[in-house]
């Protein structure tokens, strides 16, 4: 895929008219001029089939485009000296994920998404790899937390006799995976309906409710009761201790009045 500057590819103009240019290579650029430089709105088609619409600024990609590439693959956000720069989103057609977030000079660098068809990553990116702590997030609602940590690819033999660049790639490590976050639907809570309302609309209701304030009333007489009957057997025993000792104490007197007359008809008969 081509992404090489209009500089290299187009041929001399001499006004600051907008409209569609030729170029003897094949390009085609439609859209704004200023001081014979693409600058504004303009759509930039490259030989090899590749375009890009957007902003301009002294003849570079600058602002607010959309890089077509002849792959497929599309990038859509923001561009700074003909550079991706900023905020944006990489589309890759041969697998359907996509990137989004930061760029820095033209590389994915700092935090950023990067969504597959069934999970996607969250965390932050240096030289177009995951660096550092981050997430994976799947469809069926788990997480898996980790991080990416730099380390150096093994070589072989014949590598390590030559001098070549240390390759380092980053690899995952896994700390833990959350527990499944479903997602479910908050029913609203029912009011309860009032006294009026209930015994017009649910007549049957208004007949079960005065039963079970009659099965409460009777439930609470009888908690009461069990209550009070046990001081009340203890009263009992005491009134009828006082009632044995008045017996005894009536059984005394009638002995005494007894013997005080059979003392007087005793003296009587003498």
């Amino acid at each position: 895929m081509s992404d090489l500057g209009s500089e290299e590819l187009e041929e001399e103009r001499e006004n600051d008219l907008g409209g569609t240019y030729k170029f003897k290579n094949g390009a085609r650029y439609i859209g704004e001029y200023v001081k014979n430089k693409k600058h504004g709105q303009g759509t930039f088609i490259y030989p090899d089939g590749s375009r890009y619409e957007g902003e301009w600024a002294n003849d570079l990609r600058h602002g607010h485009g959309v890089y077509y590439y002849v792959n497929n693959d599309t990038y859509t956000g923001e561009w700074l000296a003909h550079q991706r720069h900023g905020q944006g989103t990489y589309l890759y057609a041969e697998t359907g994920s996509k990137y989004v977030g930061t760029w820095v000079k033209g590389q994915q660098e700092g935090a950023a998404e990067l969504i597959h068809l069934n999970h996607r990553y969250l965390g932050k990116f240096l030289n177009k790899n995951p660096v550092g702590p981050g997430k994976y997030v799947f469809d069926i609602g788990c997480e898996q937390h980790g991080e990416y940590r730099l380390t150096d690819v093994e070589r072989g033999e014949e590598e390590e006799e030559e001098e070549a660049q240390v390759t380092v790639v980053p690899r995952w490590k896994a700390t833990k995976i959350t527990e499944l976050a479903l997602w479910t639907p908050t029913l609203p809570e029912k009011q309860p309906p009032e006294d009026g309302a209930s015994q017009e609309g649910t007549p049957g209701a208004g007949a079960g409710g005065e039963a079970a304030e009659e099965a409460q009333a009777l439930a609470d007489l009888s908690e009461g009761e069990l209550d009070t009957t046990r001081p009340g057997e203890e009263e009992g025993d005491a009134s009828r201790a006082d009632r044995a000792e008045s017996h005894e104490d009536n059984l005394e007197q009638g002995n005494v009045s007894f013997e005080e007359e059979d003392g007087r008809q005793s003296e009587m008969l003498d």
